[in-house]
């Protein structure tokens, strides 16, 4: 084939030049220099870049969406003995391995796509207004790639115009200047998007790049312009944490706000969710909506992953969808560190009992048997403190702790329940989380801007945002003078456990192996080093790039 594609591309240098009675002008068929010619076809290709971050996070298949998470100090892998869970982590992380070359891949695409957009919209028929509309969002993901690139690899080479012809010669930037080149973009963005008022539910808005603006510029230093971005994010009135029940199951109990911000149909700003800034859309049972109700195709299967394996006795039928965690099938385990230490150890602190967050419904101790409250296990029978942990029992697949963000409790689709005595009894279809996803919502928004104030040496402001995240879960204020990077990295666990892309969260802060070694005794004992702060250049990068040195990271081969 590629015989045969150089030969034509070398026909014209021996044709007449001024012959061109054979040249093809595409009229009535799709081709490259007609792809991009309406706000409808360009329309399409910015829905792929959508579509290319759903399935960074959330689709792509069964593991690799959860690599944000695995490797971290929240999980560990409940049937370890490969790569998919980051079990062996040296494995892992082979250059080679199938971990830095799929999130290298995805993102580089969504800046491919990017450039072409960008680089052809001038040149369209579409007018003034809609050329804004189609750029702004292909500069968001633009920049949005690059700040995850500079976040997991460091210095990458940047590539800022269409590419048309094969090239071998990439070089790689400095972490900063990839990060500039993010800032640049979303600036761009965050001053051409629609306002969030206005944007369509699942669309980027103004205030989701000033998010991402403020994230780069922390990573840049630029405190005080981290502060002013997310301010703008926070003191835009039409934006404000959820703090009084609401949506489609706000009656029900137990239950309270941080339940109902889990519930299906309950994320997008349709159902008066302020607290919303991006949210990813599954649409059930649509064509393209990533949700069937008889597979897990093309779904976000955290409830697979994070709910435990209850198929023994005394628990007599599985899968049940109830607060037993639906068809979890135990892999991403939740440590000592998530399940207990962050919320305070024991039920003798306040906050273990008073902060919603760590409610029974919202962080399941207490499992019912087949549905009946007569036969629950009772934390204290089996010990609050010894079954959960890894010090005195190992965590089993079969049985801990989960928070119920990862499923839809009582309220799977129709279609995977199955005829059974006992309800909510699912199909083995199950293992879904059957909800739209938040990438992002206001209380992110606070913890960033608390770290942004707390490196610009302003404690009691940054205190001051925590404690709006905490007051909302009805948990005790913190200090100004204990307020620190380790504390408010805490935080993020518990109000964003299992949500956040947390290795993001922890490479940006250049705390991931440290929090590791602290909290996550499995990934030390399977080999947790230091250089895994930055993944690897992928090894076919480096080879394929026989035009210049592609450097890799430091301490991989």
């Amino acid at each position: 084939m590629k015989k045969i594609i150089l030969f034509l591309a070398i026909i014209p240098f021996f044709w007449g030049c001024d012959e061109d009675f054979l040249e093809e002008r595409p009229e009535d068929f799709l081709s490259s220099t007609n792809a991009f010619t309406t706000y409808a076809d360009f329309t399409a290709s910015v829905n792929n870049l959508y579509f290319l971050v759903r399935r960074q996070f959330y689709n792509r298949d069964e593991n690799r969406p959860f690599d944000f998470v695995y490797g971290t100090d929240l999980v560990f892998d409940g049937e370890p003995g490969g790569t998919q869970r980051h079990g062996n982590m040296v494995q892992a992380y082979d250059p080679a391995g199938d971990i830095a070359t799929t999130h290298w891949n995805l993102l580089y695409k969504t800046i491919s796509e990017a450039n072409t957009v960008i680089e052809r919209a001038p040149l369209s028929e579409m007018n003034e207004e809609e050329i804004q509309d189609i750029v702004s969002q292909a500069r968001f993901f633009r920049g949005f790639a690059y700040n995850v690139l500079a976040t997991l690899y460091g210095g990458v080479p940047i590539v800022t115009e269409e590419i048309k012809e094969p090239k071998i010669d990439f070089v790689r930037a400095s972490k900063n200047e990839v990060l500039q080149q993010a800032i640049d973009d979303l600036i761009f963005a965050a001053q051409n998007l629609p306002a969030i008022s206005t944007a369509q539910d699942g669309r980027v808005n103004d205030l989701v790049a000033h998010h991402y603006l403020a994230e780069a510029y922390l990573s840049m230093g630029m405190n005080t312009e981290a502060i002013a971005s997310a301010t703008t994010v926070i003191n835009n009135p039409n934006t404000a944490l959820m703090t009084a029940r609401y949506g489609s199951r706000s009656t029900e109990e137990p239950g309270d706000v941080y339940w109902d911000l889990f519930r299906r149909g309950n994320q997008n700003r349709a159902s008066g969710n302020t607290e919303a800034l991006w949210v990813i859309q599954f649409e059930l049972d649509v064509q393209g909506g990533g949700i069937q109700s008889g597979s897990r195709g093309g779904s976000y299967p955290a409830e697979r992953h994070f709910a435990p394996l209850l198929r023994f006795a005394p628990f007599n039928s599985w899968p049940v969808g109830d607060y037993t965690g639906g068809r979890g099938i135990g892999w991403g385990i939740t440590t000592e560190f998530y399940t207990n230490t962050v919320w305070g150890n024991d039920a003798s602190n306040p906050d273990f009992v008073n902060d919603i967050r760590n409610a029974n419904h919202n962080f399941i101790r207490i499992f019912n048997r087949d549905n009946s409250s007569a036969l629950a296990i009772i934390a204290d029978e089996i010990g609050r403190d010894t079954v959960w942990s890894t010090e005195t029992q190992p965590r089993i697949r079969e049985f801990y702790a989960y928070p119920t963000k990862v499923t839809t409790p009582y309220n799977h689709p129709e279609g995977l329940l199955r005829p059974s005595s006992v309800p909510f009894a699912l199909t083995s279809a199950a293992g879904s989380t059957y909800t739209d996803q938040y990438m992002l919502r206001l209380a992110e928004t606070y913890l960033l801007r608390a770290e942004a104030y707390l490196a610009n040496n302003q404690s009691q402001l940054a205190a001051d945002d925590i404690n709006v995240v905490r007051s909302r879960a009805n948990a005790s204020a913190v200090a100004a003078g204990d307020v620190t990077l380790d504390y408010i990295l805490d935080e993020r666990v518990r109000e964003l456990g299992l949500e956040e892309k947390r290795r993001l969260t922890l490479m940006r802060t250049n705390t991931i192996y440290d929090r590791v070694i602290r909290y996550n005794p499995f990934y030390v004992e399977n080999g947790m080093q230091e250089h895994f702060n930055l993944w690897p250049i992928p090894a076919n990068e480096i080879e394929g790039n026989r035009g210049a040195v592609l450097e890799q990271n430091p301490g991989y081969n």
